[in-house]
């Protein structure tokens, strides 16, 4: 693996995990208005924002699918034929 692929699965999982702190953040901050809000909390806006974030989450693990297929591919490896041990 060359530098620069390195750097970009680096990048990529640096995004994951980003994403997931935000999900968890978002999650946090509904929680909290709801219970502050009651019945005027904006489910509906909420349900939105978790749909772009869930979007931006399968955006992030379809690049990591292509890069790491294109790392395979450089090395002369077909993606399709790799498996990883349980060991």
């Amino acid at each position: 693996m060359t530098r620069v692929e390195s750097e970009a699965r680096k990048a990529l999982n640096r995004l994951i995990r980003a994403l997931e702190k935000s999900r968890r953040e978002m999650e946090s901050l509904a929680g909290a208005i709801r219970h502050a809000e009651g019945d005027d909390f904006p489910v509906e806006a909420y349900r939105e924002a978790e749909d772009r974030m869930d979007r931006l989450v399968e955006f992030a693990e379809e690049e990591g699918r292509r890069l790491q297929a294109k790392i395979l591919q450089s090395g002369g490896l077909e993606p399709g034929r790799v498996r990883r041990s349980s060991s």
